[in-house]
């Protein structure tokens, strides 16, 4: 006997990754339901070789539907959390809405599995900011073996972290610019084709951003609170795949070869680190993979016990639905149990 499974927001870019990304993993799923606004309703998507039609959210009940993997914003998740947890389902949330929640785990498999027991107290999981699913990855391996006491990441996130309208702003003003069209600009701050903006999310008062902050917090609430973060994200020029260059300090003394051989061990991470030309990876090739992938691992000669990683990975699908699916897998086999 398999789980019934909601997708909500199953038009947008992540929804469409969760309902693939289920096939692909062979989720133990009987029925697999796609639910969005009712603008959307009676759309076909693709869950495998399946066309599913959306159903409008508004009037679903989720009585007998086991797990509800939600990426429709945090205004849905919060108007829906209730309803969704007085039937019984478990509702697995993209959104930031219950990221802080001391009552809500933050999840990241390959980090902190353990804590997904603590669903029970709202019947809810939040999934993690896209950037910092994957600096978490790379992170813990390495905090486990020589006790992680500072990080400075920048971020390279592509238009696909700002939805649909963020890919089609950088399609639509590439085009532009070579037929000599005038530049429309509607999701981002400035122009994204040919720059990169520094600024994604508010401004909060101290001059950081909110997604600067929410990696900061994420971070020590996922990995370890004693951790020191600071973060710059900036938008570049890409349609998926977010990339990150991060500067550690530990407490104990660490080799970049040392370094390198824990991560090739590690969960969900595949090193390619060649010093030649070519020898690593970029956004363009980590697109519809499941890795973190990490390159350019070396000894930071400005601190003691440094290291300086450069992080890849499919935002889309480790930044969201993967992670979002690996979550329902364990969620799944270790507490519902229903498959079993």
């Amino acid at each position: 006997m398999g789980y019934k499974v909601a997708v909500v927001g199953a038009t947008g870019n992540v929804g469409r990754e969760m309902l693939n990304i289920l096939e692909e993993r062979l989720f133990p799923a009987d029925e697999v339901v796609a639910l969005a606004s009712r603008r959307s309703q009676g759309t076909e998507v693709s869950y495998g070789d399946k066309i599913l039609k959306v159903k409008a959210l508004e009037n679903y009940d989720f009585k007998g539907t086991d797990i509800c993997l939600m990426s429709a914003g945090s205004k849905v998740a919060e108007e829906w959390s209730g309803r969704i947890a007085a039937a019984g389902c478990v509702m697995i949330d993209n959104s930031s809405r219950y990221r802080m929640d001391p009552d809500v785990p933050l999840i990241v498999p390959e980090v902190n599995a353990a804590a997904i027991a603590g669903y029970t107290k709202k019947m809810i999981i939040a999934n993690p900011n896209c950037s910092t699913a994957q600096l978490v990855v790379a992170l813990k391996p390495l905090h486990d073996v020589a006790k992680i006491k500072r990080v400075v990441v920048s971020t390279y996130q592509s238009t696909s972290g700002a939805g649909k309208e963020g890919m089609d702003e950088l399609f639509e003003q590439t085009r532009a610019i070579y037929v000599n069209d005038p530049v429309e600009r509607r999701k981002f701050t400035k122009q994204i084709a040919f720059n990169v903006i520094p600024h994604i999310d508010v401004f909060m008062e101290d001059g950081y951003t909110k997604e600067e902050w929410k990696m900061v917090v994420e971070t020590k609430k996922i990995l370890d609170p004693k951790i020191k973060l600071t973060a710059t994200c900036v938008r570049v020029p890409v349609f998926v795949g977010h990339s990150e260059a991060i500067n550690i300090e530990f407490e104990n003394p660490i080799s970049d070869d040392e370094a390198r051989e824990i991560l090739r061990e590690a969960p969900g991470c595949l090193v390619v680190d060649k010093r030649e030309d070519g020898g690593y990876v970029t956004p363009l090739e980590c697109v519809g993979d499941f890795a973190t992938y990490i390159s350019r691992i070396r000894s930071d000669p400005t601190v003691d016990n440094g290291l300086v990683l450069w992080v890849v990975s499919d935002n889309l699908r480790k930044g969201a639905a993967l992670n979002a699916v690996q979550i329902a897998e364990i969620l799944g086999t270790k507490f519902l149990k229903k498959a079993a």
